[in-house]
């Protein structure tokens, strides 16, 4: 993630009042870094009128960390691991979006580029943290 990005991300949840399981998982800080990124992308093809890419990648995108977030309030790791499962199908998703995007001529290679590592990185610690759970 950018370095930046990321800590402005970490500085707002700093600053809630109500804390959450997942606030500690740094999958999910990760996702939402991500997500951060992926909806300034989002908003700029909305602004180039490119609607239904833009809806698209804004709901594989919040998936991701949607699905982290209400995995990690499930009772049970069995049920947790099948939720992240999701997660990292919707970042398989969000790869896929890119891979159109570039193609179209919407994003350039490099930032392509920067973003399919970002994605791998978290479905790599997604895939580390199920084999976590499976251990249990």
């Amino acid at each position: 993630m950018e370095r930046q990005n990321l800590k402005f991300v970490l500085n707002i949840l700093a600053i809630t009042m109500v804390k959450f399981r997942f606030q500690d998982l740094e999958i999910w800080r990760q996702s939402i870094a991500l997500t951060d990124c992926m909806l300034n992308l989002a908003d700029e093809l909305e602004e180039r009128h490119q609607y239904k890419f833009a809806e698209q990648l804004r709901g594989a995108t919040l998936s991701i960390s949607n699905n982290i977030a209400e995995g990690s309030g499930s009772n049970s790791t069995r049920d947790f691991s099948r939720f992240l499962n999701m997660s990292r199908r919707s970042a398989f998703e969000v790869a896929n979006m890119l891979f159109v995007l570039q193609l179209r001529g919407l994003v350039s290679k490099e930032i392509v580029d920067g973003r399919l590592l970002e994605v791998d990185i978290l479905c790599r610690m997604i895939t580390s943290m199920q084999r976590s759970l499976q251990s249990r």
